[in-house]
C-alpha cells in the first residue's frame, strides 16, 4: 500500500536579515511551523533573491548553498543546506506553466531567501528543494497567474514557499537603525493581512492602487512578488494563519502567512 501524499499548505515567510539563519525569535517560529507540518514530497521556493529576466527552475540534483550577501559573521558563511533537487518537480513545473517557457537551470542553487528559512523549517534537509525564478520583466498579474497554475502541486505533496517581505524599504530601515517606527509600514502590514484574510487578492495584485503606504512599503517589488505566487495558490475554503507579525528596523515586515492546512 503506497504512503498517502499529504495536501500541503502554501506559505509566505518574511525572511528579513540573513542573520535569522543563526536563530532568534523569528527562527523559533519557523521551526515550530515546520514541526507542525508533515514532511513534504518536495518544496518549491520563490525567493526575492532570484530576480532575473526569465522564468527558470533549478534542475540540478544537488543545488549549492549560495551565500549571496557581504559583511556578515563567519558562522553564516559556514552554513550549508544540502537538500537534494528533484527532476520530477522541475518537469512538472515546466508542464504546469506552459506555454510560458521555463529554463532548467544548472547553476543557481539555493539563495539565502530559501535556505535561511528552510534550515529551521526542515533542519534535516531531507526534502528536495527547487527554486523558481521571478521574471522581473513581467507585471504582478503574471506572477499571480503562475501561482494559480502551480496550486495543484499542493495536492501532490509539494509545499509552495514564498520568501520575501511585503514591507521592504531597506534604505529607510538602514537610516532609521531601529530608532523609528513608521506609521505607513504598520498600516500597510495591516492592510495586507486584512486583504489576505478576506481572500481579496485583486488589490494585492494591483498593489499600486493601494496608495502611498504601498509605494513606501514596496519601493522595489522583488521582495513583494513571492507573496503573489502564494496567494495564487490559495484555494476555496483555505484558512489563513499569520505568524511573526512584526516590523523590524521600522520598515521591514517579518509577517508570514500559512494558507491552508496540511492533511
Amino acid at each position: 500500500m503506497s504512503e498517502r501524499v499529504p495536501h500541503m499548505p502554501a506559505i509566505f515567510v518574511g525572511h528579513g536579515s540573513p542573520m535569522n539563519a543563526l536563530g532568534g525569535p523569528y527562527a523559533d517560529a519557523w521551526r515550530a511551523l515546520g514541526e507542525s507540518l508533515p514532511r513534504p514530497k518536495a518544496v518549491l521556493c520563490i525567493s526575492a533573491h532570484w530576480y532575473v529576466e526569465e522564468t527558470a527552475v533549478t534542475a540540478m540534483s544537488a543545488p549549492r548553498t549560495i551565500h549571496d550577501f557581504h559583511g556578515f559573521p563567519k558562522p553564516l558563511y559556514d552554513i550549508a543546506y544540502p537538500a537534494p533537487g528533484d527532476a520530477w518537480l522541475a518537469d512538472r513545473v515546466t508542464d504546469l506553466l506552459a506555454p510560458v517557457p521555463v529554463r532548467h537551470d544548472q547553476d543557481w542553487g539555493l539563495d539565502h531567501g530559501a535556505w535561511s528559512v528552510l534550515i529551521h523549517l526542515f533542519p534535516r534537509a531531507d526534502a528536495p528543494v527547487l527554486q523558481l525564478a521571478i521574471d522581473l520583466r513581467q507585471p504582478p498579474a503574471f506572477h499571480y497567474e503562475l501561482g494559480r497554475r502551480l496550486a495543484v502541486l499542493r495536492e501532490e505533496g509539494v509545499l509552495i514557499l514564498g520568501s520575501g517581505d511585503w514591507v521592504h524599504n531597506l534604505g529607510v530601515a538602514i537610516r532609521a537603525q531601529s530608532a523609528q517606527h513608521f506609521d505607513w509600514a504598520e498600516r500597510f502590514n495591516e492592510t495586507v493581512k486584512a486583504l489576505i484574510a478576506a481572500h481579496d487578492h485583486a488589490p494585492l495584485v494591483d498593489w499600486i492602487s493601494l496608495g502611498q503606504d504601498a509605494a513606501l512599503s514596496i519601493p522595489t517589488d522583488e521582495h513583494y512578488l513571492p507573496l503573489l505566487y502564494v496567494l495564487g495558490a490559495q484555494q476555496e475554503g483555505d484558512e489563513v494563519a499569520f505568524f511573526n507579525d512584526a516590523i523590524e528596523l521600522g520598515a521591514i515586515s517579518m509577517t508570514g502567512v500559512t494558507i491552508g492546512q496540511a492533511g
